[in-house]
């Protein structure tokens, strides 16, 4: 009776260890679920940011699963539905994000995810062929006031950034342009090099390689300023045009997290952001960052929740 009291009290307190302590965590790859395909922006950065972030968690496997679905739904809902044990973070940005589950049914709500870090901040542009005869936005908003809803700017979805950005433009200009979505932002590029589309709307860094190549010609950003990499490119509001758009991404985790391995996740991420070797990376891969920590991240996502609900209010952005 003794031993059977004793191996009770032994299992009770096992149980009582939290899992993560209990178990060498982690032991398995951990999964970054990418909203986007191989060589877009999500994907982009979060591949460049693994090899700083592992070292930090137990030299863990990270291997980014590329999802690029529905304007990121796919992605953001197989976050979402993970097992809250540490193995499947994501990548995510607004206002994909958040703009889903205003204009349909997802599963996933902005306020109950885990939010690990902010890691890039990148302003939208109008991106055209370099032989295009359009060398400015007036260029372009002059074309569409002669052919009213011919022009084609292609997005990388319906409610996404590249989106808002085309609706901003017609709403500031008084013009009209058909919207073609894509799957993600190197279709976009492959569709404006073969003349299939007058523009592309995508996000200065995910285009300025092009434009260094010479296949590229960006006509303008939407940012409240110039970005280093792109500081010959005046911004929409220099050539009289008043909007801004972009997009605002980082990482996230599975409602439920536990505080422990949120705070491991967080601090994982804080130091490798930190981390001297790291700008000079994202220098290098023209990621314009914007670093911020999980709590930061939450406050400016549920803002930017707010402001997109009051915006659906007034006009909504689905075709």
């Amino acid at each position: 009776m003794l031993r059977r009291r004793s191996l009770a009290m032994l299992g009770a307190a096992v149980a009582a260890i939290p899992r993560v302590a209990r178990a060498a965590w982690p032991d398995r790859p951990i999964q970054i679920i990418c909203p986007g395909p191989a060589g877009g922006g999500m994907d982009t950065y979060a591949r460049a940011i693994i090899p700083f972030v592992a070292p930090r968690l137990g030299n863990a496997t990270m291997v980014v699963i590329n999802r690029p679905n529905a304007s990121g739904q796919l992605a953001f809902e197989s976050v979402a539905q993970a097992a809250p044990d540490g193995y499947t973070i994501g990548v995510a940005q607004t206002p994909n994000l958040i703009t889903l589950p205003i204009e349909r049914q997802v599963r996933y709500r902005v306020q109950d995810l885990t939010y690990l870090a902010n890691v890039v901040e990148d302003p939208g542009g109008l991106f055209v062929r370099a032989d295009s005869p359009y060398r400015g936005v007036a260029d372009l908003v002059a074309e569409a006031r002669r052919q009213p809803g011919r022009l084609a700017i292609g997005s990388a979805g319906i409610g996404t950034d590249d989106h808002l950005l085309i609706l901003a433009l017609q709403e500031a200009t008084g013009t009209q342009y058909s919207h073609v979505p894509y799957s993600g932002t190197p279709p976009i590029i492959a569709a404006v090099l073969a003349g299939d589309l007058a523009a592309g709307s995508l996000n200065v860094s995910e285009g300025v390689g092009q434009v260094r190549q010479g296949s590229l010609r960006l006509l303008g950003q939407a940012g409240p300023e110039r970005l280093e990499m792109a500081r010959d490119v005046p911004t929409f509001r220099e050539q009289g045009i008043d909007m801004l758009a972009g997009s605002t991404r980082g990482v996230i985790a599975p409602p439920g997290l536990p505080d422990e391995l949120r705070d491991r996740f967080r601090t994982a991420f804080a130091e490798a952001l930190a981390d001297p070797a790291w700008h000079q990376e994202a220098n290098r891969l023209s990621l314009p960052l914007r670093i911020m920590s999980g709590e930061e991240q939450q406050r400016v996502f549920l803002e930017d929740d707010r402001k997109l609900r009051a915006l659906w209010q007034r006009r909504p952005w689905r075709e």
